[in-house]
């Protein structure tokens, strides 16, 4: 049977991240090789907070569309059994990125992502991501990864 959700242990088992750098808490819904929703929880100790800014802490949207990337990193490291096998992921592109909606400390960013290009074994994958804090869309962009696989 596939995995069709990643905790936060299975999620460091996939992907290098670590505090202050890893942004997303569970990965849910996973189909492999197609789709997965990641969930953040946003919360004001995050060390961004305190610079982005003083008096009206909002997350940068650099963090929210690598919150999305991280989320697809999940998705393909299920799709592809790399748990325990030091993946490395890099962007290669990142388009149409927009942003709708403030993110701040109290929200649960829910992170979605659908593969347009890529499949198991491939170095290179698409993506579309969405972020929407309950409903409402606060991001979108469509990027482009490399998968760095272990010899």
């Amino acid at each position: 049977m596939t995995q069709t959700t990643a905790d936060i242990d299975l999620i460091q088992r996939i992907i290098p991240h670590r505090y202050p750098f890893l942004l997303v808490d569970k990965v849910e819904d996973i189909k492999a090789g197609e789709s997965a929703r990641g969930i953040k929880n946003v919360t004001f100790n995050e060390p961004h907070f305190q610079g982005h800014f003083p008096g009206a802490p909002i997350m940068p949207g650099v963090t929210i569309i690598e919150a999305m990337a991280q989320t697809a990193a999940v998705m393909v490291g299920v799709t592809m059994d790399m748990a325990d096998k030091d993946l490395l992921v890099y962007f290669m592109a990142i388009d149409g990125c927009k942003f709708r909606r403030k993110v701040v400390p109290g929200d649960v960013l829910h992170l979605d992502v659908q593969v347009t290009r890529g499949k198991a074994g491939a170095k290179v994958w698409k993506f579309k991501g969405v972020a929407s804090v309950e409903g409402e869309m606060a991001a979108e962009a469509e990027f482009t990864a490399m998968m760095d696989l272990p010899k």
